[in-house]
């Protein structure tokens, strides 16, 4: 049986991983909302257009959209500047979906 206090544990990191998600797919949106961006994103990731709405269910799909958003500093900054939150969060929801430890985070 489980006691109150691991259940409290997997309702917030269930929270902080809906959180997370909701980031990404904030920042596939935020992608995706100029060609460009979207172009260099498939490009990189070899995925089809076709296939994104597909692929936007799977958490490690939404890890590698900030995995890829992360791994630019300047497109980091637009998007955390458009969503209205630190670059900071955008790399906590990324190790929230991909499995980094949280002390490895700024």
């Amino acid at each position: 049986m489980k006691n109150r206090r691991d259940s409290t544990r997997e309702t917030s990191a269930d929270a902080q991983r809906e959180a997370a998600q909701a980031i990404a797919v904030e920042a596939l949106a935020f992608l995706a909302a100029e060609p460009e961006r979207i172009g260099r994103f498939l490009a990189l990731t070899g995925i089809g257009p076709d296939a994104i709405r597909s692929a936007a269910g799977e958490p490690d799909f939404l890890a590698g959209v900030l995995d890829h958003v992360s791994g630019d500093e300047r497109l980091l900054l637009e998007f955390a500047a458009h969503a209205e939150i630190k670059p900071a969060a955008v790399e906590r929801a990324r190790a929230s979906l991909g499995g980094i430890w949280e002390r490895d985070l700024p």
